[in-house]
């Protein structure tokens, strides 16, 4: 009968690996030697900032993000691409996160289409962001059931107002500013954060008052993530979208 570590070691070394709660140094250093990887300190400091990122956020960190966390935790020389390539010869964010136990990442853009193609029949038809399409200055935009654009490209400013007014939001200064900071945040990294993520950033660039959750759900009530990258015109975000 096979053990509990043992079980846990074989979900690691699997193509579709998960979250291992009871993870252990140990365990790492058996599934990358099995890789032909020697474990040294600092794997295991790179390691243990992925897990550190996936507990934080319920996320495991596309390249740019764990490049980000790295250069804050150990430095920016190993946060290096070719630092981190001679450490995981086999692709940091496949080989890495395996070893570590946490699930490989995805950027938005290779979600499966299922997760936007949902039947009308199960979209809440009492939503009050637009569903399907609408028309807007003579033109028709196609949306997600949850109401991200199908089109990014087609964003504006005068969309956005014409999307929030939908949905019961007048669009101010302050408003403006977690708008354009999503879209920053996106277009940098490839990925929409979930509040947590806004949260932290938002902190970062424009003070702890402005990186509150009351400061952010009193702007949009619907959620700071997913109505504010709805309005924002960007996809969905993944993970822990709102609490």
């Amino acid at each position: 009968m096979a053990t509990s570590k043992s079980k846990e070691a074989q979900q690691m070394s699997s193509p579709g690996h998960g979250y291992i709660k009871n993870w252990t140094e140990d365990m790492a250093r058996t599934i990358a030697q099995k890789e032909g990887l020697t474990l040294t300190k600092e794997h295991i400091d790179i390691l243990q900032v992925m897990r550190d990122f996936y507990k934080e956020y319920n996320l495991s960190p596309i390249r740019k993000l764990l490049k980000k966390a790295i250069a804050e935790k150990l430095g920016p020389d190993k946060a290096a691409d070719d630092y981190l390539s001679n450490m995981f010869p086999n692709n940091v964010l496949v080989q890495g996160t395996r070893i570590a136990g946490i699930p490989v990442p995805q950027l938005d853009a290779e979600l499966e289409k299922s997760v936007y193609t949902q039947s009308a029949s199960k979209v809440d038809t009492g939503a009050s962001h637009f569903i399907d399409e609408f028309q807007f200055e003579g033109k028709t935009y196609k949306v997600y059931p949850k109401g991200n654009l199908v089109n990014p490209e087609d964003w504006s400013e005068k969309l956005a107002e014409f999307m929030a007014k939908k949905e019961g939001v007048t669009l101010e200064k302050d408003h403006w500013e977690v708008i354009y900071y999503l879209r920053k945040h996106y277009f940098q990294y490839g990925i929409a954060p979930m509040v947590k993520l806004l949260m932290k950033f938002m902190g970062e660039k424009a003070g702890k008052d402005k990186a509150t959750e009351e400061y952010l759900y009193k702007l949009f009530p619907d959620g700071p993530s997913r109505q504010g990258s709805r309005i924002a015109g960007l996809p969905e975000p993944q993970g822990c979208i709102d609490p």
